[in-house]
């Protein structure tokens, strides 16, 4: 009987001692969680998340869109954030490429290490032009996108993507957008660069007003001009060994960073 009061006690003294992982109730506190990898901290000093989200003005009761999350970046940051009072909504690419198939192994992988944030997760298929299913119209606050126009530009996509996020949004929801952003107002969507206007233009023509804009992605040790378009840049630096170095005191691409409201 002593043997087994022991056991028991021991187990509640395990228990007990067990460190509870606190989902985060600010920006803040997300960008610094514990739910983020320190490979994609290391990368906050071009991406300025922080900055970033509270300029689109994310409030952690919200139902928010992430277009095209990739490996799950922002993920890290909006699912943890959002998963008490909010939703958060991933409006992912279906495909067959290895680097798609890798980032949905990757994102799958960290909703199965954290449960409790993915329990309150959804996955909406995006894929403009033609498969688009967004949840359903006027059910978001909030409509979030970096770095993909330019992939939308290639397949004659923007209209039908623009559209989508006009139509699942709440009157009054916000569309953010982050873009690498091109020089002198030439987009050039092959080599990932877009000009700001036109992203403008876009959200306009569907029905979006501009909020504002900033210059929190800025880079101007970005010329934009370069052998393998953004990807020369970190962190893809397709030359590989080539001109690395060069690269590399350069950062990430010249971004743009607007705010635009339904």
């Amino acid at each position: 009987m002593k043997k087994l009061w022991m056991a028991s006690l021991l187990a509640l003294v395990a228990c007990a001692s067990k460190p509870e992982r606190k989902l985060p109730q600010s920006i803040e506190e997300a960008v610094a969680s514990s739910y983020r990898t320190e490979a994609n901290k290391a990368r906050d000093k071009y991406r300025n998340p922080a900055k970033t989200l509270d300029f689109f003005g994310v409030k952690p009761n919200m139902t928010v869109v992430e277009i095209a999350p990739g490996a799950g970046w922002y993920m890290e940051i909006l699912a943890p954030l959002l998963a008490e009072k909010g939703k958060y909504i991933m409006a992912t690419v279906s495909g067959t490429k290895p680097y798609q198939i890798a980032n949905e192994a990757s994102i799958e992988a960290w909703k199965k290490k954290y449960p409790e944030v993915s329990q309150n997760m959804e996955t909406a298929l995006f894929s403009p032009p033609g498969q688009i299913n967004l949840p359903k119209k006027g059910s978001a606050d909030m409509v979030l996108t970096f770095r993909n126009v330019h992939n939308w530009m290639t397949v004659k996509g923007e209209s039908a993507a623009f559209k989508a996020f006009y139509d699942v949004l709440k009157p009054g929801g916000i569309l953010g957008v982050v873009e690498h952003r091109a020089a002198a107002g030439r987009t050039d969507a092959k080599s990932g660069y877009v000009a700001q206007k036109d992203v403008i233009r876009m959200a306009t023509k569907a029905g979006f007003r501009l909020v504002a804009t900033s210059e929190i992605n800025a880079n101007p040790k970005d010329s934009t001009k370069h052998p393998e378009g953004v990807w020369t840049l970190p962190p893809s630096l397709r030359l590989g060994e080539k001109d690395r170095a060069k690269y590399e005191a350069i950062g990430e691409s010249d971004r743009m960073t607007l705010k635009f409201i339904k």
